[in-house]
């Protein structure tokens, strides 16, 4: 009981400091906080909109960019309420209230005014938005089976008790395949994008430790599934859900009255789906628990992100060891700043403090570097790198910077 106690405590302790952090150094905000906030919404910083970007575009540039099997699509929000009644979710996308009864998280809204106001609802998945241009992505590119359909978009659900920070919200963000096969194909597919889904998890750089299959029972599973698992993360509340992968079986395009015709047997089929959806804000929180770290530097403990470079939301910050020296400053934005920033985009300027509280500053921020301009730099074009993780610096001529900046966000 005790160690269990221990447990609680230190998991508890690991939130606090990653909520305290976010908001420190501009990743995370409570929405509309200078009003008293407003439950299950968070605005999103400088620095976690960078990390959200860079995480949404490499699973972009793995997952759509980096095949050919694979077609993109932007849905509009708002959708005919037709949608919804035919995919079930008027009927059954409730959850219980305190009280036992069943509660419809859609949010609901009005298109038009007056008597001629018609019902729709903010979507409350991506998925949808996919199957009703299954067709259109079809007559306009002739796709061969198998093939995809991805998309990342806000979505909506009216929590009844939204918590836990990022991982339960009434706004959120998803990224989510809809992959077309043929039935007696599906499982051959359905094991092969379970493999992707942990290979993207280990690139972006999750600890895999902490990631966890479920196989979900019949009971729990969503009505339109056949078969699911879902990746569960160790996250200091608990384990709980983090991604999903579900064989929809043909339940949408057949309710939809969609169908496909295979030229290379000649006949209309309707095609199966397996879909994997992952959640941008639930990735954000997993990662930000996976690389969150502390150590002692100088006699004091450090707090700082181990992220992967390509990952960081700052690549690199430059910093001129003392700003009140115009030649130093002058030399690093002219000749270090500038052409990084230019190159790079995610880099920072920083001179607020001694380079000590620069240096803590930036590792907070999960900076894999650190880069200074002295004295020595002004005869000799050299510049100080500092590593992150391992505080080690070494020497760098100013024009070798570009080059070995880009071998280690690769």
């Amino acid at each position: 009981m005790l160690e269990k106690n221990k447990k609680e405590n230190r998991d508890n302790d690991l939130m606090e400091k990653i909520v305290s952090l976010c908001k420190r150094r501009g990743f995370v905000f409570q929405g509309s906080e200078i009003y008293g906030g407003l439950a299950g919404t968070y605005d999103w910083g400088h620095f976690g909109l960078a990390l959200k970007n860079n995480i949404k575009q490499n699973w972009w540039k793995k997952f759509v960019d980096g095949r050919r099997d694979m077609y993109g699509v932007d849905a509009a929000v708002l959708m005919n309420s037709k949608v919804w009644e035919i995919s079930g979710h008027v009927a059954g996308f409730s959850d219980p209230t305190p009280d036992g009864k069943q509660f419809n998280v859609m949010f609901k809204t009005q298109i038009g005014a007056g008597e001629e106001a018609s019902v729709s609802y903010l979507r409350p998945e991506t998925a949808q938005g996919m199957f009703v241009n299954f067709k259109n992505t079809v007559d306009a590119f002739h796709p061969k089976l198998p093939f995809g359909m991805a998309q990342v978009g806000k979505a909506f659900r009216n929590e009844i008790a939204p918590r836990d920070f990022l991982f339960r919200q009434r706004e959120f963000e998803q990224m989510e395949i809809e992959y077309f096969v043929k039935q007696e194909n599906w499982e051959k597919y359905f094991e092969y994008w379970k493999g992707e889904m942990l290979e993207w998890m280990q690139e972006v750089g999750l600890d895999m430790n902490k990631v966890h299959e479920l196989e979900v029972e019949k009971e729990d599973r969503a009505h339109y599934s056949s078969r699911t698992i879902d990746f569960e993360f160790d996250y200091p509340f608990g384990k709980k859900e983090l991604f999903g992968l579900a064989y929809r079986t043909d339940f949408d395009l057949k309710n939809h009255k969609l169908d496909y015709i295979d030229e290379e047997e000649g006949e209309k089929i309707i095609p199966h789906v397996i879909e994997p959806t992952f959640g941008v804000d639930r990735a954000v929180l997993a990662l930000l628990v996976s690389v969150y770290a502390e150590d002692k530097k100088e006699g004091e403990v450090r707090s700082y992100l181990k992220f992967k470079p390509n990952i960081a939301p700052v690549i690199c910050a430059v910093s001129p060891l003392l700003k009140n020296k115009p030649e130093l400053v002058e030399y690093a934005d002219l000749k270090v700043y500038a052409p990084l920033k230019a190159e790079f985009g995610r880099v920072a300027w920083d001179d607020n403090g001694n380079i000590g509280k620069r240096y803590r500053r930036q590792d907070e921020i999960g900076t894999p570097f650190c880069i200074v301009i002295d004295f020595d730099t002004l005869t000799d074009d050299t510049v100080t790198v500092r590593d992150r993780d391992t505080g080690e610096q070494v020497r760098i001529k100013v024009d070798d910077l570009r080059s070995y900046i880009k071998e280690r966000i690769n």
